[in-house]
C-alpha cells in the first residue's frame, strides 16, 4: 500500500518521464494506491487557474481513478484534518499536511517528489 501526493498522481496518470523509477515501480507493486480527496481539490484548483493543463478535466481524472484497479480516494474526515494539525512539522500547506497525516494512518510510503515532505516522513519515495 502507497499514498500518491498530488503531484506523484498527475504523473503516474499523465505517464509522465518525470516520474521516478523508483517511485515508478513502488507504484507499480502496490496492492492499493490511495489518493487523498484534497488531491482533487489541489488538482481542480490548479486547472481552473491556468497552472496545470491535462489532457483529462478534472471530472474526468476523477472518474478514471474510480475506474483503475487497486486506487482508492480517501476522503478526508475529521480525524485526518485533526492529526494533520498535530504533526511535528512547520509547515503551512494543508494538502501536503492532510497527504502525510494519510501515509502516517495506514503506516505506508508516500510517493512524492517534494524534498520538504521527504526531510519530514522517512517513508518517502521517489
Amino acid at each position: 500500500m502507497i499514498v500518491l501526493d498530488t503531484s506523484a498522481l498527475i504523473r503516474w496518470i499523465d505517464g509522465s518521464p518525470e516520474l521516478s523509477a523508483a517511485a515508478a515501480r513502488a507504484i507499480q507493486a502496490a496492492d492499493r494506491r490511495l489518493v487523498s480527496s484534497i488531491s482533487m481539490w489541489e488538482i481542480a484548483q490548479k486547472a481552473k487557474q491556468g497552472r496545470l493543463l491535462m489532457r483529462l478535466s478534472p471530472g474526468e481524472l476523477v472518474a478514471r481513478l474510480h475506474r483503475t484497479a487497486g486506487v482508492e480516494i480517501i476522503a478526508v474526515d475529521a480525524q485526518d484534518w485533526i492529526d494533520s494539525v498535530d504533526l511535528l512539522w512547520d509547515h503551512k500547506d494543508p494538502a501536503d499536511r492532510v497527504i502525510v497525516a494519510l501515509a502516517r494512518r495506514f503506516d505506508c510510503p508516500v510517493i512524492s517528489s517534494d524534498r520538504v515532505i521527504a526531510d519530514f516522513y522517512d517513508k518517502t519515495v521517489w
